[in-house]
């Protein structure tokens, strides 16, 4: 993917977004140049000398480790160039499966999460899919969008273009996601329809793909990572795309409630790598452009 310049980043996200992240109040500016960021973060974290940061390496372009076991992915990258600009080392933490990130970040395991986290109101008011209280939620400091994608077999034999066309179907998702929540809620549409629909839940998306290769029909999941796979698992000649990316929401890093000073730096960290180029060319580097966004904001999905 070509690199995309500020004009076509900011189209693309009004047509992926709306107004979404663009009415937010970033920083940017000369002065806000000048700032000293690291000075800005709370002093336990300055006298600790590192920042640690939960995830799950389970996700790749976003989040995985490369053919050297190395982190790798947009994240990693971008944890990185926040580094360099809060002047403090970040430090990645393996959470394991991915529901185990945000329960290891409110259990203070580590300072912040990012791992493709969709930021949502459930998320951030600490609300389960049923809409239960289960806990005190979470800010989000978005840095990028993304939609749902379905992936299915070469051919799409079973002609699913759509969450609709799930019904009848074996569908796998990663356990702990918005997409295993949306496929439980489209378990009663497709009931009333009389069209069971089975869901197989994994723990990472190479255990959700090999499932693909036999027992599902569909595997749902974020459309960047859906793309990957159908882009690179055997070559690109085991899957593609089950219809076009649906209902785009940021992705955030996840930061505790109590821990504002701490999210407000981050979000002037992001912007700052936004303003100054840097943010653009990570994207690049992982063919992830069409997810930009102009300015990083707290909690953009509510």
């Amino acid at each position: 993917m070509a690199h995309t310049t500020g004009r076509g980043r900011t189209a693309l996200v009004a047509v992926i977004g709306g107004a979404l992240l663009l009415g937010g109040c970033g920083t940017g500016g000369s002065a806000e140049k000048k700032v000293d960021l690291h000075a800005l973060l709370p002093e336990a974290v300055r006298k600790a000398g590192v920042l640690k940061v939960g995830t799950s390496f389970t996700a790749a372009p976003v989040v995985y480790r490369n053919d050297r076991n190395e982190p790798d992915g947009l994240d990693p990258h971008l944890v990185d160039k926040l580094g360099a600009a809060l002047g403090i080392r970040m430090e990645l933490q393996d959470a394991g499966p991915f529901a185990n990130v945000l329960p290891g970040l409110m259990s203070r395991q580590y300072d912040i999460a990012m791992s493709g986290i969709t930021d949502t109101r459930e998320r951030e008011e600490g609300l389960d899919k049923d809409g239960k209280q289960t806990g005190p939620g979470v800010d989000f400091v978005d840095y990028f969008m993304a939609g749902i994608g379905i992936a299915v077999d070469k051919g799409n034999p079973q002609n699913i273009a759509g969450i609709d066309q799930l019904c009848g179907h074996t569908v796998v998702v990663k356990k702990g996601t918005t997409h295993d929540d949306l496929v439980q809620r489209q378990v009663k549409v497709c009931e009333h329809e009389s069209k069971p629909l089975k869901v197989v839940q994994t723990d990472t998306d190479t255990a959700a793909l090999e499932k693909l290769k036999g027992q599902a029909d569909a595997f749902v999941t974020d459309y960047p990572k859906a793309k990957y796979a159908a882009q690179t698992v055997d070559n690109g000649n085991a899957f593609q795309m089950g219809g076009p990316q649906i209902q785009p929401r940021p992705f955030g890093i996840a930061v505790r409630k109590e821990d504002a000073a701490l999210r407000d730096v981050l979000m002037r960290a992001m912007n700052r790598l936004i303003t100054d180029g840097t943010y653009d060319q990570v994207l690049a580097d992982h063919d992830l452009a069409v997810g930009a966004i102009q300015n990083s904001v707290i909690n953009g999905s509510t």
